[in-house]
């Protein structure tokens, strides 16, 4: 499965993949997205809040950490993975901290919103970065593998919440969460993050790194296909799985079995991300991209017209292998076609397109179904779902060889 180079820099490398696993996985991105959810009834219950009040939090930590984004690419590229990711680490643990103390809504938005500036440099730019760095013969692979810590926070997080939110209350619990990061990230991080390395691991090799500059990814058509490509997947992706549930039940699924049906998908999210993985290290990524995106039309189909069980399983796991793809494959054609030079800087902006998709989707989905219906919401979304798809083999080939930031003009008709 794997070549020996590949094999070599899994085995050397083995540590940032599970400091980068657990950085990603209680960032600020993470945390907030995956712990609201869970904890938005017993708000509700515990305040005088509405529960679609609660839920505008989000839009404080995904929508500004989307702002962020660039700002924190710049920083990893100027001063570092470590010096940017250790602090942030700190910060979601703050920020979180302000947001379990608030004693109004205004008190608890400012918490999110704290969350994303203060942990700003945890988000996926930097952990990408970081694995892009490390490895090459094994990136892909080593980019599934370290992206599962989102899926692990998915599924394990709810449980958390469940059991400690009858023991302390909801702003205990969000205490607890808050701990998180200072108790497990923070000294991971710190033992196994180090600044001599380009991609942040001890002992790994240095060597040059080249690419295009943010002006001439700018410049190319590529820069723009593959950020269109981004939001379209990513307004389907969000904007379905946040309303998972309750399209489920519109199908007459019981409230207990939507639920296992909604948690099937973090569960397939975990071998998507190691699937796509191991394809983008052996085959053309932008295929494998058509492939992955693509297959949940069928998933948007099976939800307008089937009532059956065994079906909407199918439905939810193709859904979940891609949510699980898609910051793998952003990350891998990044660095694979505008190289590492300024990898985190290219990134952010793609992945600011990715955030924003992510913090307004849910909302957008809500009100094509408020305006006209089930069907036409899951058509849309579905339209969106073949539009990111489509868009990826007009990536074309990759680069013969990535340039040393040269001050002309982008070529970019060559390939292999």
């Amino acid at each position: 499965m794997f070549g020996p180079s590949a094999r070599a820099e899994l085995a050397a490398g083995w540590r940032v993949l599970v400091a980068s696993a657990f950085g990603v996985g209680l960032s600020a991105i993470s945390l907030p997205f995956y712990a609201l959810g869970p904890l938005a009834k017993p708000i509700e219950a515990a305040t005088s809040w509405a529960r679609e009040d609660i839920f505008v939090a989000i839009i404080f930590s995904s929508g500004i950490g989307a702002l962020t984004a660039p700002v924190t690419g710049w920083m990893v590229d100027r001063f570092g993975p470590r010096a940017v990711a250790l602090p942030s680490i700190a910060g979601v643990s703050l920020g979180l901290m302000i947001a379990a103390q608030a004693q109004s809504l205004a008190q608890f938005y400012l918490g999110f919103a704290a969350t994303a500036v203060l942990g700003a440099g945890t988000n996926p730019v930097l952990w990408s970065r970081v694995i892009a760095g490390r490895f090459d013969a094994a990136r892909g692979t080593a980019l599934g593998l370290a992206l599962v810590g989102t899926a692990l926070t998915s599924i394990l997080l709810p449980l958390l919440i469940a059991a400690l939110v009858p023991a302390v209350g909801w702003r205990g619990a969000m205490m607890g969460l808050a701990l998180l990061p200072l108790l497990v990230s923070l000294p991971i991080g710190t033992a196994w993050l180090w600044p001599g390395d380009r991609g942040g691991a001890a002992g790994g090799p240095e060597r040059p790194l080249t690419g295009l500059t943010l002006p001439q990814a700018l410049r190319s058509h590529r820069f723009w296909v593959l950020g269109a490509s981004v939001l379209a997947a990513y307004l389907a992706i969000s904007g379905l799985l946040a309303n998972l549930v309750p399209t489920l039940s519109d199908r007459g699924i019981g409230a207990a079995r939507a639920a296992s049906l909604a948690a099937s998908v973090g569960v397939a999210m975990i071998p998507g991300r190691i699937l796509v993985g191991l394809l983008v290290d052996r085959f053309w990524a932008p295929a494998v991209g058509l492939v992955v995106i693509g297959l949940p039309v069928l998933s948007c189909a099976i939800l307008a017209s089937s009532d059956s069980v065994l079906l909407l399983l199918v439905a939810c796991l193709l859904l979940g292998l891609a949510a699980g793809a898609e910051l793998d494959l952003l990350a891998f054609l990044t660095s694979r076609y505008f190289g590492l030079a300024h990898f985190a800087k290219i990134y952010a902006l793609l992945y600011t397109a990715l955030a924003a998709g992510s913090a307004f989707a849910p909302t957008l989905f809500a009100r094509a179904v408020a305006a006209g219906g089930l069907d036409a919401a899951l058509g849309l979304t579905a339209l969106l779902f073949a539009a990111g798809a489509l868009l990826m083999p007009l990536l074309g080939r990759y680069p013969i060889a990535e340039p040393l930031c040269p001050p002309g003009p982008v070529d970019e008709g060559q390939g292999r």
